[in-house]
C-alpha cells in the first residue's frame, strides 16, 4: 500500500513537469528567456550607468516576463491569433509600471521619467520578440535602442540652440 502511494506521488511529480516534453523544448524556451534578460540586461547596464531609477535587474525582469508570458501562451497551446490578447496584456501591464516612473514637478515643463517609462515599455517588446522566437528582431531592437539611448543625448547637444547653452555672464563672473 505504501509502495503505491509513492508510486503515485513520483507519478504525479512526473505529470507536473511533463511540459517540457523534449530536450529540443527545454534548450529553446531556456535560449528564449535567456536572450530576454540579458538582452533587457544591456539596456538596463546602459540606464543604471546614467542613475535612472529602473537599472539591470528591473529591465532583465520585465523582459524575462514578458518572455514568458508568451512562452506559456504557446505552450498552452494558443493559437496565434489569440496571442494577441497576451501581448495586449502585457502592454496594459507594463504601461502601470513605465507609469510608476514618471513624476511630475511643479512646473508645466518639469517631467521627469518619460525616456525610463519608454524603456521598460521597450524592454518588454524585446521580451516579447524574444520570447516569440523571434531573436533577430529581438537583438536588433535591442541594438537599435542602445543606439538611441547613447547617440540622441550627443546630437541634441549639437543641434542645441547656441543660447541655451550660454551662461549667464553676470552670474560666470567672481566676486571680491
Amino acid at each position: 500500500m505504501a509502495s503505491s502511494a509513492w508510486q503515485q506521488v513520483g507519478q504525479t511529480i512526473v505529470a507536473e513537469f511533463s511540459d517540457l516534453p523534449d530536450a529540443a523544448q527545454v534548450t529553446r524556451i531556456l535560449l528564449r528567456l535567456t536572450l530576454a534578460a540579458l538582452l533587457g540586461g544591456l539596456l538596463g547596464i546602459e540606464r543604471e550607468q546614467k542613475g535612472k531609477a529602473a537599472g539591470v535587474r528591473t529591465h532583465m525582469l520585465v523582459a524575462m516576463g514578458a518572455a514568458l508570458f508568451v512562452l506559456l501562451s504557446q505552450q498552452a497551446g494558443m493559437p496565434p491569433s489569440d496571442l494577441s490578447r497576451v501581448i495586449q496584456g502585457v502592454i496594459a501591464g507594463i504601461g502601470f509600471l513605465g507609469a510608476g516612473t514618471i513624476l511630475k514637478g511643479d512646473d508645466l515643463g518639469k517631467v521627469k521619467g518619460l525616456t525610463t517609462a519608454a524603456g521598460i515599455w521597450l524592454t518588454a517588446a524585446i521580451g516579447v520578440a524574444a520570447g516569440m522566437g523571434r531573436e533577430s528582431t529581438a537583438v536588433l531592437s535591442t541594438l537599435l535602442a542602445l543606439a538611441i539611448f547613447t547617440l540622441m543625448p550627443r546630437v541634441i547637444r549639437l543641434v542645441e540652440k547656441p543660447e541655451s547653452r550660454v551662461v549667464d555672464a553676470s552670474s560666470a563672473r567672481e566676486k571680491p
